[in-house]
């Protein structure tokens, strides 16, 4: 069964950073495509980022300098590095975990940024 848990979401003030982690179990963690999301309110989840297993690393374009992601295969984690927070980086963020069609996401962990 495959289990994705988030953590490390909270309230900062604009400007700081906040560290997320995922930590992923019953899948082969090595093959699989691993991003972040994030949704606000009832809106679509937009890419936050996602790293390939080949290495390939995408962000969305509001991130892109701010944002870093990096995976430890070994101990099957995934980790989004968050800093100079803006306050419309707030939102829900869920990790996503993909193999071809197939997808898991986590439960979600909640990022506040105040102004």
């Amino acid at each position: 069964q495959v289990q994705l848990v988030e953590s490390g979401g909270g309230s900062v003030q604009a400007g700081g950073s906040l560290s997320l982690s995922c930590t992923a179990s019953g899948v082969e963690f090595n093959g699989f495509i691993m991003a972040w999301y994030r949704q606000v309110g009832g809106n679509e989840r937009e890419l936050v980022a996602r790293h390939a297993p080949n290495g390939n690393i995408e962000y969305g374009d509001s991130v892109i300098g701010r944002f870093t992601i990096s995976r430890n295969n070994a101990k099957a984690t995934f980790t989004l590095q968050m800093n100079h927070l803006k306050p419309e980086d707030t939102g829900v963020y869920y990790c996503l975990a993909q193999v071809r069609t197939a997808k898991f996401w986590g439960q979600g962990t909640q990022v506040t940024v105040s102004s």
